[in-house]
């Protein structure tokens, strides 16, 4: 059997064809990179940049006596801040506050940081989440592009799928092809060879990286994400039915009431009380009860929502094995749900080990330098891309590469594109609208018959 190698006109056409592609990948997605990149990098160090400007109101001297129960200590919350009791924090070490999150009556929560020795209130400050801070909750926000709403959420996930993309293509426009080494170091010293040299070596040790926080990110996205929660949850790879018990389940999704939840819970329905009224169970007891069954601290308590309600108990440290979410039942305090990472179905384990790594967490100083250098490639990468853009193009022109004459080989490229339009369909659409402007533009250049 014998194979037919590619003439050098149609492997020049191929790469030519991929180049073009990949300009305008990266012309697409080089802004959001940048700012990806940037707020993710501020976002691995969120602990210790908070622990930094808010010692005041996070630390406390440990003392020999016992502290105070948490009755007490949102009790003494609430005589300072008067409002609704939302959740409670205990201190999750001898020398941390503990946090008393109360809703106002202008519908706003705040965090309340309570002395948990004394019940002296030390400072307080809008509810910020998961984030611990304004400032962090703004770097979150920026880096999610939840500014934009509905929007965002598209664009982040358009730019995950266009990154891997890049990172496809971009291998393929390094590979040697024929040469004995390929491009492993910057070989020039000046000019724009040195910055091709700079983008292509920071890519090639990047990759692995950047394909990693693209694809871990893409299970919280609109599209792409809700179709992977559909097959996991069809597979039963995610979380199967009926693990909530057999007590009903409120039409509410778990996603919607707590401030963080595993990936595969978001869109299921809320365990309620098996009843409706009652007295509820005292928060001493239910704290006594999840610190029975072991709850890593840093544990949070969620008040019930409504008179169905549950209370809710949940922890995401840094160590994933130890994510937990206890539901108990509103007026007798009984575990309704006790649900760990181990519980979860293979892709919904993936998925939150996946995020764990993705948010600096799992591994500890070594997982945030490794990421951080990573966001740093990726800022170096893109900066490079435009300096070599800007040396290369013609004056007054864009400078994106030639479109091959021979399309018998580059219409494989066709192909591949259909494929990733596929599997990842916001990729697919903006292909499709990049193909109509550029056919649109051609048509527009040619003269006209008269």
């Amino acid at each position: 059997m014998t194979t037919t190698t590619p003439t050098p006109q149609r492997s020049s056409a191929l790469y030519r064809a991929v180049w073009r592609w990949h300009f305008f990948a990266g012309l697409i997605v080089l802004p959001f990179v940048i700012l990806i990149a940037v707020t993710g990098a501020i976002y691995l160090f969120k602990d210790e940049i908070n622990d930094a400007a808010y010692s005041g109101r996070r630390f406390v001297t440990p003392s020999e006596t016992q502290a105070l129960a948490p009755s007490e200590i949102t009790g003494a919350a609430l005589e300072t801040h008067p409002g609704s009791l939302v959740a409670y924090v205990p201190p999750p070490a001898p020398d941390r506050t503990a946090q008393v999150k109360i809703a106002g009556e202008d519908g706003t929560t705040d965090t309340v940081y309570v002395n948990p020795y004394d019940g002296a209130v030390v400072g307080s400050a809008w509810d910020a989440g998961p984030s611990g801070s304004t400032p962090m909750w703004l770097v979150r926000k920026l880096h999610s592009l939840e500014y934009v709403g509905w929007w965002g959420n598209r664009i982040v996930e358009a730019v995950a799928g266009w990154m891997v993309l890049l990172v496809a293509t971009g291998v393929y426009l390094w590979w040697p092809r024929g040469r004995k080494v390929g491009v492993m170091a910057p070989r020039r010293t000046r000019g724009r060879p040195l910055w091709r040299d700079i983008h292509a070596v920071t890519g090639i040790y990047a990759t692995g990286f950047v394909l990693f926080l693209a694809l871990t990110g893409l299970p919280w996205t609109g599209v792409w994400g809700k179709y992977f929660y559909d097959l996991s949850y069809a597979a039963g790879m995610g979380m199967t039915d009926g693990y909530w018990s057999n007590l009903p389940t409120s039409d509410v999704p778990a996603g919607t009431v707590m401030e963080q939840t595993p990936w595969i819970m978001e869109h299921h329905g809320m365990p309620m009380s098996g009843m409706s009224e009652g007295i509820p169970a005292a928060l001493d007891d239910v704290v006594a009860t999840v610190e029975a069954a072991g709850l890593h601290p840093g544990y949070e308590v969620a008040m019930p929502a409504g008179a169905e309600g549950v209370f809710t108990a949940s922890v995401y440290p840094h160590d994933i094995s130890q994510e937990r979410v206890i539901h108990l039942d509103q007026y007798t305090g009984d575990v309704l749900l006790d649900l760990g990472v181990a519980d979860l179905g293979r892709l919904g384990w993936l998925a939150e080990w996946g995020n764990s790594i993705h948010m600096g967490q799992q591994f500890g100083l070594a997982n945030q330098v490794v990421l951080l250098v990573a966001c740093v490639a990726m800022v170096v990468m893109a900066v490079s891309a435009v300096v070599m853009w800007w040396k290369r193009r013609p004056a007054g022109s864009l400078g994106a590469p030639a479109v091959p004459s021979d399309w018998r080989i580059p219409r494989a490229v066709l192909v591949m594109a259909v494929a990733a339009g596929l599997f990842f369909p916001l990729v697919g659409l903006s292909l499709v609208a990049i193909a109509l402007i550029e056919a649109g533009l051609n048509l527009a250049k040619r003269p006209r018959a008269v």
